[in-house]
């Protein structure tokens, strides 16, 4: 009767359940299991079975190493994938500050102890990327222990940064907040399509010194050899810290192990530091507790290249320090590296290490390219006309103009002939039959002081949603009889993109390709 209504329960939640259910078990079920919305068992004492969701088998292999890791905490370790996961929003402080953004979050934030922009809210009740102030670049949604990285980094404004692994762009756009309009940001995918999806996101945060790039790492050293002051490796990696939070991982797991990812580990981090310049900081992380691609892969870095130091990171009462044992030579400095695990802290699993390479020096970056002088003669009319209604300096100087499209670049670039990219600067707009169409990226690139022209409505206003959907819209009551041309679209203050005003109403201009989607 008992094994009965277990395997009526099983099959109540899905048919393919009933099977790992013997009629011979005796399992404690209650009858009134079957009334209950979630039906929670373990199963050969690894398999979960739990809100409709089966969580793969932990291959043996992970079980062995985890134990000897974690010894006594093992079990510990073991339970946590029997909690809930964590859902973490990150501020765009170059848009709005901490503050601020408090007094306008529509949903409850626990603050994110180690993350100063960094904030829990309920992912069960509440989606941040289905509001008006996502769509502004008010926040990236992220989960916590992955805001870390680009945390550590100290980037300051005016540095030069590199992201090697960035799609699809969760630390890039951190980096580019803390760079503030200033420096250049270079973000790389050798994917091109997961390198799209970073041009967006970096957009949407407003971010506009930037070059995205698509390449092997390898091939950019030729180009930026010694170039950049801070770069960060976020690596591919075998994910074993992500087994909690995504069930997927496990098989990619036992596709492609440690021993795999390591050789590609060791092969981008010896590239980067091709890359820094001599003083510069390297942050190296993964989201995996493998040693072969943390501790490791920082002592293979240290003995290819012994200018390079462990910096002491900013701590945390959760992280644990990194295992000197586990590495092949036991090189104590490994203990300035950081690992995050799932039982500790309110997050999933990572390591960290900050390095930096030889003494820190103030003239190294002098030394290097000089960049390229853009342009000497005059803009076009249409462009001049345009600008006139910008309420910030621009230097015709580093205005690029390649075919219709008009780009603001970063400061001393280098020459990029040879490189894939999909996004050297910003992207102002394009030059269309004697007229200039300004883009959604030059929209959010903007402060509402910044322009002219500005339609700005509160986000309890339908016209917001209309909008984000392309809708045109009667803005009668904001705008005066007989004005026309190109107005900027804001919620609360903060820009969304540009429409085009004719009468009293607005040709919306949103991107189609980030229009809201109805659930």
């Amino acid at each position: 009767m008992i094994a009965q209504c277990a395997i009526q329960i099983a099959l109540a939640v899905s048919p393919r359940f009933a099977g790992l259910i013997p009629e011979a078990t005796a399992w404690k079920v209650n009858a009134a299991s079957a009334a209950l919305p979630f039906l929670r068992m373990w199963y050969n004492d690894r398999t979960l079975l739990y809100g409709g969701q089966m969580m793969n088998q932990l291959p043996a292999a992970f079980e062995d190493k985890m134990k000897d890791l974690l010894g006594t905490e093992y079990e510990e370790y073991v339970r946590c994938f029997d909690e809930p996961r964590h859902y973490g929003l990150r501020v765009n402080t170059a848009k709005i500050s901490v503050e601020n953004f408090l007094k306008i979050a529509p949903w409850p934030l626990e603050p994110v102890p180690w993350i100063r922009n960094g904030f829990y809210y309920d992912g069960e009740k509440y989606q941040p990327a289905k509001h008006p102030y996502y769509f502004a670049g008010l926040y990236y949604v992220q989960e916590p222990s992955a805001m870390t990285p680009a945390d550590r980094l100290p980037v300051e404004p005016g540095d030069r940064v590199l992201d090697v692994c960035a799609a699809p762009g969760g630390k890039a756009t951190e980096l580019g907040a803390k760079l503030n309009g200033t420096g250049v940001l270079a973000a790389n995918d050798l994917s091109s399509s997961r390198a799209k999806g970073l041009l967006k996101n970096l957009e949407l945060f407003g971010i506009g010194n930037v070059l995205i790039l698509s390449e092997e790492p390898g091939k950019l050293v030729t180009y930026f050899k010694g170039y950049f002051d801070k770069i960060l490796i976020d690596a591919p990696c075998s994910g074993e810290g992500m087994f909690r939070k995504d069930r997927k991982m496990i098989r990619a797991w036992e596709e492609h192990g440690p021993d795999y990812f390591s050789k590609i580990q060791r092969s981008i981090i010896t590239q980067a530091a091709e890359m820094l310049r001599e003083g510069g900081m390297l942050l190296y992380s993964t989201c995996t507790f493998s040693p072969e691609e943390n501790e490791q892969t920082i002592e293979y870095l240290l003995q290819e290249y012994p200018q390079f130091e462990i910096c002491q990171m900013e701590g945390y009462e959760g992280f644990a320090e990194g295992m000197p044992e586990m590495s092949l030579t036991g090189d104590q400095r490994l203990k300035r590296t950081v690992r995050i695990f799932p039982h500790k802290m309110k997050g999933e699993g990572h390591f960290l290490a900050l390095l930096q390479k030889g003494a820190r020096t103030d003239h190294a970056r002098a030394e290097l390219h000089q960049g390229q002088i853009l342009r000497a003669g005059k803009l076009p009319p249409e462009l001049e006309e345009f600008l006139v209604s910008v309420r910030r300096e621009i230097d015709p100087a580093r205005i690029d103009i390649r075919g219709d499209k008009v780009y603001y670049m970063p400061e001393n670039v280098p020459p990029l002939k040879g490189i894939r990219f999909l996004r050297t600067g910003l992207l102002l707009g394009e030059l269309k039959k004697k007229r200039f169409e300004p883009s959604q990226a030059f929209a959010m690139n903007l402060k509402k002081e910044e322009y002219e022209y500005i339609i700005d409505l509160s986000v309890s206003d339908e016209r917001i949603i209309k909008y984000l959907k392309g809708e045109t819209l009667d803005v009668e009551d904001v705008t005066l009889p007989k004005e026309k041309g190109w107005y900027l679209v804001c919620v609360e203050g903060y820009p969304l993109g540009f429409g085009k005003l004719s009468g009293q109403t607005l040709k919306n201009k949103y991107l189609p390709g980030w229009r809201w989607q109805s659930l």
